[in-house]
């Protein structure tokens, strides 16, 4: 925010100076454009103005925001740029035009709050529809208008509330169409109504029914499958995660419509369905069951692998991890920083936590005998990991081709026009196509490569971390440690500072090989999947 300045009126204000006008427009809504409220109509209406007033207009004296009529000037870069030119330029007369008063704030603090930063410098400010007059009267009635424009937005939106609300509880979709459907206006009974787009129709419900039936182990494969399809476009799969969980986790694609903060509880939609509620609910269970491609802190450092790991067991947040001085040395702790939480500020000797931990890693030890399972299941997991790497490296091969055919039509453009203005451009549209293009590229492998050895080394973490967790969890990099946490548990681990870790959680390793972990082990086929053709 500019600093406050301590000019005063008259210091401004000098007789016969040149005064300059900073012109302010703000809309903040697509009809105010269209119905003449628009940005050029203010700035047209204020040039004008000012031509009448003999103010000067500079070329970079216009300042444009599009906002809703809350917030203050600290918020609107238009606001906040004028006080940066007046206090840039102390010695001038100015005065700042705007169309109407309620374009200046449609808050009365706001309103009052950028007039008083204003006044400290020495502007006033003054309007072709209202007149701002320098009384007790004056700025009665300015207070007044600002309070109405305040009324005026609060009660429009209240208005708009209602409305989206009660169209809500009667099963449409009051806002922008969910990604995959399109509006489709029905006069005759609906109005508008979301439809799937035919487009994405087959490709959405091919996606989220295999998320459900297991076709997609993890949702990062159900990305990669709407990335091959064109649903999403141009990046890698893992960008995408967050977008697939929200549709995931959304009963609109189940034909249901709710909204929990405006308490409209979960109905029956009007819109057609993608997806069945018995699918739905099948993806429910399986994000419950485990929270795949979980997000783990990634400003590791290695004097602390557990942090991002662990919760405080009495309040649910993490637990931080840091350094104190001693009076002859540093010391490492583990501590809750959730103020409410009745441990609040207890440190966890860094020492204590982690031993306590490789006690509970060596609870997800597995029988020896186990191990020819874990091969079985993890070729077939392989199997399907390098089908798909495969089709995305076609995918990515493609599109970096089709990039820089793009890039050679926009360089003939770009070469054969001699308006300077078409040239920067098309300068600029190449800049972004480079950028593309190098992404694409960074994204690919340079050269051939033999997927065996990240097999093998996949492999042997995997069975090694089954079969002594422990020892293998020293041997692995802080990064490792924290990307193979889930590996071995099925959430974050909660840590009680009066009886240590919960022990009712399970490894999920264990969950998962224990009951074939018996005698008979090496006897046991995997329903669905192929002996393995690899050699021993």
């Amino acid at each position: 925010m500019p600093k406050t300045s301590k000019k005063t009126s008259s210091f401004r204000k000098t007789g016969g100076s040149t005064v300059y006008a900073l012109i302010y427009c703000r809309v903040s809504s697509e009809r105010q454009k269209r119905e003449g409220h628009g940005l050029e109509a203010q700035e047209a209406r204020c040039r004008e103005y000012a031509e009448k007033k003999g103010y000067v207009v500079e070329p970079e004296a216009v300042f444009k925001d599009s906002a809703s009529g809350g917030g203050d000037y600290t918020t609107r870069p238009g606001q906040v740029r004028i006080l940066e030119v007046l206090d840039t330029n102390p010695h001038r007369s100015y005065m700042v035009l705007v169309d109407e008063i309620s374009r200046l704030a449609r808050d009365a603090a706001a309103h009052i709050g950028y007039r008083a930063e204003l006044r400290q410098r020495g502007i006033e400010v003054e309007s072709p529809n209202f007149n701002f007059e320098d009384s007790a009267e004056g700025e009665m009635i300015e207070g007044v208008m600002a309070v109405a424009s305040q009324y005026q937005r609060r009660s429009n939106q209240r208005q708009v509330v209602q409305k989206q609300k009660a169209r809500l509880e009667a099963g449409y979709n009051a806002f922008p169409a969910k990604r995959g459907y399109l509006k489709q206006k029905d006069p005759i009974i609906h109005g508008k109504i979301d439809a799937p787009d035919p487009k994405w129709l087959d490709v959405l419900k091919e996606g989220l029914e295999g998320f459900a039936h297991g076709k997609f182990t993890r949702k990062v494969d159900l990305c990669a499958f709407l990335v091959e399809k064109g649903f999403y476009g141009g990046k890698r799969p893992e960008k995408f995660i967050d977008n697939a969980t929200k549709m995931l986790k959304d009963p609109f694609y189940a034909g249901f419509i709710e909204f929990p903060k405006w308490e409209v509880s979960r109905r029956k939609g009007k819109h057609q369905a993608i997806i069945s509620p018995d699918t739905f609910e099948l993806n429910q269970k399986r994000l419950g069951k485990a929270d795949f491609n979980k997000r783990v802190r990634m400003d590791i450092n290695p004097d602390y692998p557990l942090r991002g790991l662990l919760t405080c067991d009495h309040c649910g947040n993490h637990l931080t991890a840091g350094p104190t001085k001693g009076r002859n040395r540093i010391h490492h702790y583990y501590v809750c920083h959730h103020k409410p939480c009745p441990y609040y500020g207890k440190s966890i000797k860094k020492e204590d936590i982690e031993d306590k931990f490789d006690e509970e890693l060596q609870k997800g030890k597995l029988k020896a005998n186990v191990g020819k399972l874990v091969r079985r299941v993890f070729d077939a997991t392989w199997d399907v990991e390098v089908a798909n790497f495969e089709k995305r490296l076609v995918l990515m091969t493609r599109e970096k081709a089709e990039l820089e055919e793009k890039a050679k039509g926009l360089t003939e453009l770009y070469l054969g026009t001699k308006s300077s203005k078409l040239k920067r451009v098309y300068e600029k549209q190449l800049e972004g196509l480079a950028d593309e293009i190098e992404e694409a590229e960074e994204r690919m492998p340079g050269e051939k490569l033999d997927l065996s050895i990240p097999y093998r080394t996949a492999l042997g973490k995997a069975t090694g971390m089954l079969q002594n967790p422990q020892v293998v969890w020293h041997g692995l990099t802080t990064k490792e440690q924290q990307e193979l946490f889930f590996f071995i548990f099925q959430e974050k681990l909660p840590y009680n500072q009066e009886t240590g870790y919960r022990t009712d959680k399970t490894p999920q390793a264990v969950m998962l090989f224990g009951e074939f972990a018996g005698p008979k082990t090496q006897d046991v086929e995997m329903v669905g999947v192929e002996p393995t053709s690899k050699t021993d």
